[in-house]
């Protein structure tokens, strides 16, 4: 009797390994994208009285690459801002390359102390375009979240 116990707990382990071997491994979700973001916020501020040069990343989320990667960007502002007076931008090019290796890019601003007409739309727009890999751009999924940033320069003091 005891043997017979014995037998069918070996005989369940075996047919459960063998047909454990034969299922497929999962593969990994693998998904490329750029996508740009501040501590994973799309929406930051900055003071009207900042007077530094700040990076703003723009991130690549794939496996390594053995190509360069260009990818098209632009920035808006609003029209309470105005370049030169409220702020400076450094990365003069509208295109980041992405060479082998690399999985960050920044696009830098420098920042001006201004008055600000609280009227006005504040803000500074940072928008990906594309890219020539084809890859999406944001987050995947229909709401494309962390395909721009939105920098919103807001008064303080004075």
């Amino acid at each position: 009797m005891k043997t017979r116990y014995i037998l069918q707990i070996l005989t369940i382990t075996i047919i459960s390994f063998l047909s454990s071997c034969s299922k497929e491994e999962v593969t990994p979700f693998d998904h490329p994208f750029f996508h740009i973001h501040v501590d994973n916020q799309d929406r930051v501020s900055v003071a009207s009285i900042r007077r530094d040069t700040t990076d703003y990343n723009v991130y690549l989320s794939a496996k390594l690459q053995f190509e360069p990667i260009d990818v098209q960007y632009e920035i808006v502002p609003g029209d309470g801002l105005e370049a030169g007076r409220d702020y400076e931008l450094v990365t003069t090019s509208n295109t980041l390359r992405f060479a082998q290796g690399i999985f960050e890019r920044p696009i830098s601003i420098a920042w001006k102390e201004s008055v600000l007409d609280p009227e006005k739309n504040n803000t500074l727009t940072i928008r990906l375009l594309s890219n020539s890999k084809g890859y999406t751009i944001g987050l995947p999924g229909p709401d494309k979240i962390q395909s721009m940033l939105v920098i919103t320069k807001v008064q303080v003091g004075k």
